[in-house]
């Protein structure tokens, strides 16, 4: 269904993931840009004081990229720098390492959605400019790569992609 590799390589400043997913890139994209909120686990994986009920990608560069909670407030976590469909994402990440918004902070996520065979896609992740953490930029590294962990959350995505593959 799907298998994921870790590629975090040597580069101390990034952290790379790559999952297989059985679905189109057309789907995949979907899923992982317009449904994030099905399957980001928001009752952990959150910033704002309120309880979160949705994730949002603004379709755009420049969008914004936030949680909203059940009070209707929101929480930015960063926005849009590619915006590419159905082939390639870029994301500002500015969360600081207290997890709190920083919208000075900047770290980035590329998301990259290849096509593999008929209804595969290979996506590729890949959190980068850690070093802007500063003195905590391995803490921060080693969250992302191995205990809050991207691929723990493609894994979740993965699952909604495949689900909407086949519906």
């Amino acid at each position: 269904m799907t298998e994921q590799t870790t590629s975090s390589g040597t580069d101390p400043n990034s952290v790379r993931k790559i999952m297989r997913v059985q679905a189109s890139p057309a789907v995949a994209w979907r899923v992982f840009t317009e449904k994030m909120g099905t399957w980001w686990p928001l009752a952990h994986y959150k910033i704002g004081k309120t309880a979160a009920v949705d994730a949002i990608v603004e379709p755009r560069v420049g969008g914004r990229w936030y949680e909203r909670g059940d009070d209707g407030s929101t929480c930015d976590w960063g926005t849009v720098i590619a915006w590419e469909p159905p082939s390639r994402l870029v994301l500002s990440w500015d969360i600081s390492a207290d997890w709190q918004p920083d919208p000075a902070l900047k770290t980035e996520i590329e998301v990259r959605f290849i096509p593999e065979g008929k209804d595969a896609t290979r996506v590729e992740l890949e959190h980068r400019r850690l070093d802007r953490y500063g003195a905590r930029r391995e803490e921060m590294r080693r969250i992302f790569d191995t205990e809050g962990d991207w691929g723990r959350l493609l894994e979740m995505f993965a699952r909604a992609a495949v689900a909407a593959q086949s519906a």
